[in-house]
C-alpha cells in the first residue's frame, strides 16, 4: 500500500483539504444530474460510489476524526446508502500508512528519541493503521511488542475537523443540523479521549484486570514506562484478526460458537456489571490466538455509563417490557425518546415507532439463546431500519431523538451484533450476567 510522507495540519490546510474534496462532490452531482437528463434512467448508485470513494480518499489524506466518524457511521447499515458503508469500512482496516522517514519524525516528536534508540529492534513497516494511528512491532529484551503511534496533528485537530465535517454527518446520520449540537459534542469528547494514550493505558490497564477472570477472554500487558499521550507500547498478541480467522478451516461451528458466547459475555458482563464499555467493537479489535483464545485490543473508546441513563435503558432489555405500555412510556422518556414537548400526535406516532424497532431488534434478549446466524432476522432488522430511515427523514416532527448516551451503546451494541452474525454463532443470552 502507497504510504503517507505528509499530513495537513493546523486549521487552515485541514479546512483547505476538506474544501477541496467538497468541491469534488459538487463536480460529482453535476455530472449525475447531466447524465440524468440524457437518460433518464440513470441510477443514483454510481453517484453515491462516486462520493464515497472521493469523501473517503479525502479522510485518508486527513486521517483522525473524519476517518473515525466515517469507521464509527459504516457499522450501521441502516444508516447509509451500501456505497457509503463499503468506503468507510475501509477506515477499519485500509488506511495509507506514515512513510518510514514520517514515522521517526513522528516517534522523535512524541518521544524525544528515534525508535532504535528505545528498542532494541523497532520495523518502521507499519503492520496495521487505523484512523487515528498505526502500529509497529518492536521488540525489547527479547519480548515481542506492538507500539502504537498516533498520528501527528489529529490530536489537535478534533474539535475544528468536527465542525467542517458536520454538515456533512449530520446528513448523513439523518439529523436535524440545527439541533445536534449535544450529539456532535459527545463524538467530540470521546474522540479527544481516543487520541489520549495515556488515557487509553488507564482504561486498556482497569477494563481488562476486571474481565481476566472470563473464560477464554485475554489481553495484551501494556507498558507504562514505553507510552505516553501519543505513543502506546504492550505485548504482541500472536493470532489473526476476526475476519481473516473466518476464512480459514479453523472457523468450526463449535469454535465460532464458543468465540461468540465469550464476546457476548464480555459485553454483557461490561454492561451490566461494570457500566463501562469497550466501545469499538469490530473486526480490526479482535484477535484469534494460535490456541483460540479470544484477544480484545484497544481500549481507545470507553464509554462510562451513568446510573441515569443505565437504569432505564437496561429496561429496554427486559423481555416484558413492551407489553407494559405505561413503565414502556415513562423508560421512553428517560432515554429522551419521547420529550416533555412532544404533542400527543408526536408521543403516539415516536411510542409506536420505537415499540416496533425495539420489538424486533431486541429479540436477542427475549429468549435463553438466540442463533445470529439466522439470515431472516438481520434481513428483516436491515428492511425495517431502511425503511424507518426513510419515515423519519421525510417525518414532519423533529428528528433528534434519543439520549447523548445511546449513541456509543448503540454503536457498541450494533458492532456486537455485526460480530456475532459473522461468526453465526449460537448463544445463551440470559445467563447470570446478562439477565437485567
Amino acid at each position: 500500500m502507497k504510504t503517507t510522507d505528509h499530513i495537513p495540519q493546523g486549521k487552515l490546510k485541514r479546512a483547505g483539504k476538506v474544501l477541496k474534496t467538497s468541491l469534488k462532490v459538487g463536480k460529482n452531482y453535476a455530472s449525475y444530474y447531466g447524465e440524468k437528463i440524457v437518460n433518464p434512467k440513470v441510477s443514483r448508485e454510481k453517484l453515491d460510489k462516486n462520493n464515497a470513494s472521493t469523501i473517503m480518499k479525502g479522510l485518508q489524506e486527513l486521517k483522525g476524526s473524519g476517518l473515525k466518524l466515517a469507521q464509527m457511521l459504516s457499522m450501521d447499515d441502516n444508516l447509509l446508502p451500501q456505497a457509503y458503508v463499503e468506503q468507510f469500512s475501509l477506515a477499519q482496516f485500509s488506511v495509507p500508512p506514515l512513510s518510514a522517514p514520517l514515522v521517526k519524525k513522528t516517534f522523535v516528536k512524541y518521544f524525544g528519541k528515534a525508535p532504535e534508540k528505545v528498542f532494541d529492534k523497532f520495523d518502521y513497516k507499519s503492520r496495521y493503521a487505523a484512523s487515528i494511528g498505526q502500529v509497529h512491532e518492536a521488540w525489547k529484551d527479547g519480548v515481542k511488542l506492538a507500539v502504537k503511534i498516533q498520528y501527528p496533528g489529529v490530536g489537535e485537530s478534533i474539535q475544528s475537523d468536527l465542525a467542517m465535517l458536520k454538515p456533512l454527518a449530520s446528513r448523513l446520520m439523518k439529523l436535524d443540523f440545527k439541533d445536534a449540537d449535544k450529539y456532535f459534542k459527545e463524538v467530540e469528547n470521546k474522540l479527544a479521549d481516543e487520541t489520549d494514550y495515556k488515557l487509553e493505558l488507564e482504561n486498556s490497564t482497569e477494563l481488562s484486570k476486571a474481565c481476566e477472570w472470563l473464560p477464554g477472554v485475554m489481553f495484551p500487558a501494556y507498558l507504562p514506562e514505553y507510552s505516553n499521550d501519543r505513543i502506546i507500547t504492550m505485548e504482541w498478541i500472536d493470532g489473526i484478526h476476526l475476519s481473516e480467522f473466518l476464512k480459514t478451516d479453523r472457523a468450526t461451528p463449535e469454535l465460532r460458537n464458543k468465540i461468540a458466547q465469550q464476546l457476548w459475555d464480555f459485553y454483557m458482563f461490561q454492561l451490566h456489571t461494570l457500566k463501562k464499555l469497550h466501545a469499538d467493537p469490530h473486526p480490526g479489535n479482535i484477535i484469534i490466538t494460535d490456541d483460540d483464545q479470544l484477544a480484545i485490543i484497544d481500549f481507545g473508546c470507553v464509554k462510562e455509563l451513568p446510573e441515569e441513563f443505565y437504569t432505564p435503558f437496561a429496561a429496554l432489555l427486559e423481555p416484558e417490557l413492551l407489553e407494559d405500555p405505561i413503565r414502556f412510556e415513562d423508560v421512553l422518556r428517560k432515554i429522551e425518546i419521547l420529550l416533555p414537548e412532544d404533542s400527543d400526535e408526536e408521543r403516539d406516532y415516536f411510542y409506536n415507532l420505537f415499540k416496533e424497532i425495539l420489538g424486533l431488534a431486541l429479540a436477542p434478549y427475549r429468549s435463553d439463546t438466540f442463533d445470529f446466524g439466522d439470515k431472516a432476522f438481520f434481513t428483516e432488522l436491515t428492511t425495517m431500519g431502511e425503511r424507518m430511515s426513510r419515515e423519519t427523514l421525510t417525518s414532519k416532527y423533529k428528528p433528534n431523538r434519543g439520549s447523548k448516551h445511546l449513541i456509543y451503546v448503540n454503536r457498541t451494541l450494533v458492532g456486537l451484533f455485526n460480530l456475532l452474525h459473522l461468526l453465526k454463532g449460537e448463544v445463551i443470552t440470559r445467563n447470570e450476567m446478562t439477565v437485567v
